[in-house]
């Protein structure tokens, strides 16, 4: 074990770009699968392959120019620099990147209309993620190193994938429609258990 993470970390220092997409494309994948096996139905691996490539295509290569660009115009880690960033972040990264999401999966998907789901659901699923983002961003941008950040946002974004494509297969954007799904699921469960 000591040895991959070591291999990790020299492929991070020299070739930090790939790393990070692989990494950041990976865990997000990787919340796609999640939200399926939660859903309980049959694993959709096309499905998952589409966010997989939607990962790699847009948004970990976005996300590694971003946070760079970000660390450029806004250097270092003192609280005004920090807020600085969380604050570009939230206002102009999110937007694209969610938007990206929506419609590069219908896209994908081969929908007739590529932006119902974004009309449809950005405004919920934006203010689920000013719930979740800013304190993700707030200690990447504080306390991560420049050469991880991707890979970071990749790991948090784990839990944000596994939401949003629950949300664009299912929900609403909102982390109500969660709560119900999951509500019902237990209630299902609960039914269906034998009495001993």
């Amino acid at each position: 074990m000591a040895r991959w993470r070591r291999a990790l970390l020299r492929a991070a220092r020299r070739y930090p770009w790939p790393t990070n997409v692989l990494l950041y494309a990976t865990l997000y994948s990787a919340g796609d699968a999640l939200q399926q096996r939660l859903q309980g139905g049959p694993a959709d691996w096309q499905q998952t392959r589409r966010v997989a490539t939607l990962a790699v295509v847009f948004h970990a290569n976005f996300n590694y120019v971003w946070l760079r660009l970000l660390e450029r115009a806004l250097p270092g880690r003192a609280p005004r620099a920090v807020l600085a960033k969380v604050v570009c972040d939230q206002a102009l990264g999110g937007p694209v990147a969610l938007s990206a999401f929506y419609a590069g999966m219908s896209i994908l998907q081969g929908k007739d209309d590529i932006f119902l789901d974004l009309k449809q659901k950005f405004w919920n699923t934006y203010k689920s993620g000013l719930m979740y983002w800013p304190f993700v961003q707030l200690t990447n941008f504080s306390l991560v190193p420049v050469h991880w950040r991707t890979a970071y946002t990749g790991l948090c974004g784990f839990l944000w994938a596994t939401f949003i494509c629950f949300s664009q297969q299912s929900g609403d954007g909102t982390l109500k429609s969660v709560f119900i799904f999951l509500q019902r699921k237990e209630a299902n469960t609960v039914q269906r258990a034998p009495e001993k």
